[in-house]
């Protein structure tokens, strides 16, 4: 049992590796065995991970990887695989949001947040689904979706639209690919207290949406640490084409 959510056999690529999310599933998922390559734009942040990781003992390297420009994908997961070998497991973890109301979004808006959160993710997925195949290896692809793909709210409809296409995306590829052995799932988180919005959560509205959570608290980055080891590992070998939901009962309301 307790080999059950191990991941020391697993090579991991997790994208959107240098801050909020990302890091934090690099790092347990690192402090739990795996190897993993840290995906994101900003270098110098990864850089600082792996060196984090490598000085507890674990497996890291920092690759470059912008997930909006779908011709370096196939570079990115090279070097990756170079580093590390295989990638057996894929954290589809990188996105943005830009808080605009629909009428204010512009085609820039809409291309850059569908751009990283779904075409990206999307075109990432298969190419590594590709080289899954030809191994003839075993594979686990979990992207990470948001309560906004089931629920809205307002200012962010791009991030809704994306994230409800990824929770789609996830289904498709689950049946698709579950004759080659590999699975599909989705983590939808609700509302996590990051560096990036901490601040928000003490603001008024910040406040509001708070209270609008059954638990009333805003959920932190170590709550996710258990889905994404069960997701991530053969914990979840049965599983494929289903969306986890870690909200605090958010969706509830």
């Amino acid at each position: 049992m307790s080999d059950l959510f191990g991941v020391s056999k697993e090579t991991i690529l997790v994208t959107g590796a240098s801050q909020g999310l990302g890091r934090q599933f690099a790092r347990v998922l690192a402090a739990h065995g795996a190897a993993v390559a840290l995906a994101a734009r900003q270098t110098t942040k990864l850089k600082r991970l792996e060196d984090e990781i490598r000085g507890r003992g674990g497996r890291a390297a920092a690759i470059a990887l912008d997930v909006t420009d779908t011709a370096s994908i196939a570079r990115s997961v090279d070097e990756a695989e170079a580093a590390l070998g295989p990638i057996t497991v894929l954290i589809n973890n990188a996105g943005i949001a830009i808080e605009k109301l629909a009428t204010e979004q512009t085609e820039a808006d809409w291309d850059a947040v569908v751009g990283a959160n779904l075409k990206g993710a999307y075109f990432l997925a298969t190419e590594l689904a590709r080289r899954m195949i030809a191994r003839k290896q075993s594979g686990n692809i979990v992207n990470i979706a948001s309560v906004l793909g089931t629920g809205v709210l307002k200012a962010v409809s791009p991030y809704a639209i994306s994230k409800a296409g990824m929770i789609q995306a996830t289904k498709a590829m689950a049946l698709e690919l579950a004759g080659n052995d590999i699975r599909v799932n989705a983590l939808a988180p609700g509302y996590i207290d990051t560096e990036m919005n901490h601040d928000f959560w003490s603001t008024p509205s910040g406040e509001r949406l708070t209270k609008r959570i059954p638990q009333r608290r805003v959920g932190a980055e170590s709550d996710l640490d258990g889905a994404i080891l069960l997701l991530a590992s053969n914990a979840s070998r049965y599983m494929t084409g289903s969306v986890v939901t870690v909200d605090g009962g958010f969706l509830l309301s």
